[in-house]
């Protein structure tokens, strides 16, 4: 078997920097993408060009280059991480940047604060999560509908129900807390913004 021939069509640059790094420079990350997507178009002049900017979670760590890559699917960061870019087979998408979960290629109905428990676990794969750490996270202090460490069960077993015959993604551990544990048919797209020189 023969393969065509291949050729160079362009090109990713990925850039690991955070707003506050490219303020204490002494730019915006805007102004930065308007000035590379410019240079790009002084030395080709219409060029075409896309950027997007890779978001993540406050506080979630890691390094920003590597946060880049993996939110925008690059596919050896991906494989190193054990992880997969979204495919039209996987029965099950948890879509950070949307705030949704498809399963089978319909949109489950949960709610606000079931995503947002699922996205907190998924978030933390592999760790198990105290229920205390949990409530502090998700509730405020002072909330009135604010669980006890034995009624976040309640909203588990909710959350669970809604995720039909993948509930067990959510496992319990036994007097300990919650744990997200992936199936290979899930697949997590992490968030990826508008380029900011198009907003």
């Amino acid at each position: 078997m023969t393969t065509s021939p291949r050729e160079p069509r362009g090109f990713a640059l990925y850039v690991g920097i955070s707003e506050a790094d490219a303020h204490a420079a002494g730019i915006s990350l805007q102004q930065l993408v308007t000035d590379l997507k410019k240079t790009v178009d002084d030395h080709v002049p219409g060029t075409e060009t896309h950027a997007a900017i890779a978001l993540a979670p406050e506080g979630a760590g890691g390094r920003h280059l590597d946060i880049v890559r993996m939110a925008l699917h690059d596919p050896i960061a991906l494989g190193k991480l054990g992880k997969s870019a979204p495919t039209p087979e996987s029965e099950v998408v948890i879509d950070i940047s949307r705030k949704r979960v498809l399963i089978d290629g319909e949109q489950a109905a949960l709610t606000y604060k079931e995503f947002a428990l699922l996205q907190f676990l998924v978030l933390r794969e592999g760790q198990t999560v105290n229920r205390e750490v949990i409530i502090d996270a998700l509730w405020a202090e002072g909330d009135e509908d604010a669980p006890e460490a034995r009624t976040i069960d309640v909203h588990v077993r909710r959350l669970r129900s809604k995720l039909g015959r993948y509930e067990d993604i959510v496992r319990t551990v036994r007097g300990v807390g919650y744990r997200f544990d992936r199936h290979a048919d899930v697949t997590i797209n992490y968030g990826v913004a508008q380029s900011p020189d198009m907003i």
